[in-house]
């Protein structure tokens, strides 16, 4: 039987991909880093680490990381790129968490809830990891991109959907879990979030020069991809 989002398998080519890629190092992690704002001597758990690029990025600036991620491969890749330093370990975002409850300032769950059919125990996990006061950062999917790529779907149910990518030259698919603005938000307070900020931001300057002809269409440099959250605990 096939795994869903079987990030071992192709976890190697999603690296190479993403290590370049617009959406990855020029957009997603940029906004990430800067929405998450100074770490410096901060706990920061990152919830779905990967291969650890935004772990790598968050410890530059200072902080005390920690990373997780379903995927032992993408552990393992992570494990090559941070070294030692780093507490890393394979654990299930749906499951309990490996953490003692207040050990962090900070977490980061980019591009991981998208995934889940239903927030309500991963997010009481993240608030039970987070001590009173810390600050939650989420990214999913936009969820008007559902909409757009299905245009006959009911925006308002939650709603299992999936696409075909290409990484590295490997074929993958990637199942995800579509819902409603208001339901993201609903949840998060239902977990003792309060929402501060959703973002809608911009890729950096350097990605007109360095992919011209995807960007040509977008001249505020702002496009339809990712929803960022920032959220506090309360």
């Amino acid at each position: 039987m096939a795994v869903e989002n079987d990030y071992d398998r192709f976890a190697e080519a999603y690296t190479v991909e993403n290590e370049t890629s617009l959406i990855n190092a020029y957009y997603a992690r940029p906004a990430i880093v800067n929405l998450v704002g100074d770490v410096g001597g901060l706990r920061v758990l990152d919830a779905g680490c990967g291969a650890g690029a935004v772990a790598e990025a968050l410890r530059d600036k200072g902080a005390v990381v920690a990373g997780f991620d379903r995927s032992a491969k993408m552990v393992e890749l992570a494990g090559k790129r941070l070294g030692d330093d780093v507490d890393l370990r394979v654990a299930d975002i749906g499951q309990p968490l490996p953490y003692p409850g207040r050990a962090f300032d900070v977490v980061v769950a980019a591009l991981v809830l998208h995934y889940l059919e239903d927030w309500t125990a991963p997010l009481a996990e993240l608030r039970r990891v987070l001590k009173p006061g810390g600050r939650l950062v989420v990214v999913v999917n936009h969820p008007i991109m559902f909409k757009i790529l299905h245009p006959q779907a009911d925006y308002f149910a939650t709603s299992k959907w999936s696409d075909e990518y290409t990484f590295d030259g490997q074929e993958a698919v990637l199942t995800y879990w579509h819902r409603p603005l208001h339901a993201m938000t609903d949840a998060f307070t239902a977990a003792g979030f309060r929402t501060t900020v959703i973002s809608e931001p911009p890729a950096v300057p350097e990605a007109r020069e360095l992919f011209p002809e995807e960007m040509s269409p977008f001249p505020s440099g702002a496009f339809l991809s990712f929803l960022f959250f920032a959220l506090e605990a309360v």
